[in-house]
């Protein structure tokens, strides 16, 4: 239990995890991305703590950016191709420790922050290779879930859950 009152920080990876990874172009070149509401509200969940949110992942996408805008996600890293530097120099700036961190991500290009992540966890449906190695295998698939399965398990290990809950329709009954 001690692992999950360090963790300040969750970073998430984006196409595979908050989403199912398809990335589907129009003939116009117009791209879309499904994003899970139950993720969305997960996220929402832990302004009401104090960890924070980031997104590294290594594509860029407008798409991406409105979504984190909308749920106030506090860093996103888009087209970021060495992930593990990109979160050490955020961990620099947060005055933090790689044993804040919760990641959840799901193929080789998260391995590296996978290795030093205090937390690590994927979503069911990664590649074997990767859920071997993680702290946790969500039962729910990437863009399904997986993101508010995984953030209710650190919750609930802390501690935190009801309290975090009930911050939360204090808000929405106060507003």
């Amino acid at each position: 239990m001690k692992i999950f009152n360090k963790i300040k920080l969750l970073i998430m990876d984006c196409d595979g995890v908050l989403t199912d990874g398809k990335i589907i172009y129009s003939d116009k070149g117009a791209e879309t991305k499904n994003f899970n509401a139950k993720d969305g509200l997960g996220i929402k969940l832990l302004s009401f703590t104090d960890i924070k949110t980031a997104i590294i992942t290594g594509r860029k996408s407008e798409l991406l950016e409105r979504r984190c805008k909308d749920l106030s996600i506090d860093f996103l890293y888009q087209k970021v191709s060495n992930k593990r530097k990109k979160v050490e120099i955020l961990l620099e700036k947060m005055k933090i420790g790689w044993e804040n961190v919760a990641f959840i991500g799901d193929d080789w290009n998260d391995y590296p922050v996978i290795q030093k992540a205090g937390l690590t966890a994927t979503p069911a449906d990664a590649f074997r290779e990767i859920i071997e190695i993680v702290d946790y295998k969500t039962e729910r698939c990437g863009g399904e879930g997986a993101v508010r399965e995984f953030i209710d398990y650190i919750l609930k290990r802390k501690g935190i859950y009801e309290k975090t809950i009930q911050k939360f329709i204090d808000y929405l009954n106060s507003h």
